[in-house]
């Protein structure tokens, strides 16, 4: 295993999350088709997948986003749309998380963790 390269977010309306993944991201996307849109993220893979049935959305993997400023950005992420799922939560040795859904139900996790170092 190589680690993290690529998250997936499935969305009813690829538009419309491209726009706001746009906004909250602060960033456009790299390749734009039809059936993926996908957005570089601090060496990351964003990736918007179309969905034509979203009735069975689970929550069962999360992935978190790291950020400077955890209050700043989940009071942002709300401010564009999102719905608290996990208000910010220090879990020890500094490391703060916090959960949004996005417009679509998919869980947006952010993370301030002054540990982390990448290789």
């Amino acid at each position: 295993m190589l680690g993290l390269r690529t998250v997936i977010y499935k969305v009813p309306n690829l538009e419309d999350a491209k726009k706001w993944y746009s906004k909250a991201f602060k960033t456009e996307p790299y390749f734009d088709e039809p059936f993926y849109v996908g957005f570089s993220i601090g060496g990351y893979e964003l990736g918007l997948l179309p969905e034509e049935d979203d009735s069975h959305k689970a929550s069962n993997v999360l992935s978190y986003w790291g950020v400077d400023d955890i209050q700043a950005e989940y009071k942002r992420l709300l401010n564009l749309g999102a719905v608290d799922h996990e208000t910010p939560n220090n879990v020890g040795e500094d490391i703060i998380v916090a959960t949004v859904k996005d417009p679509w139900g998919n869980l947006l996790g952010i993370i301030y963790n002054p540990h982390f170092k990448i290789d």
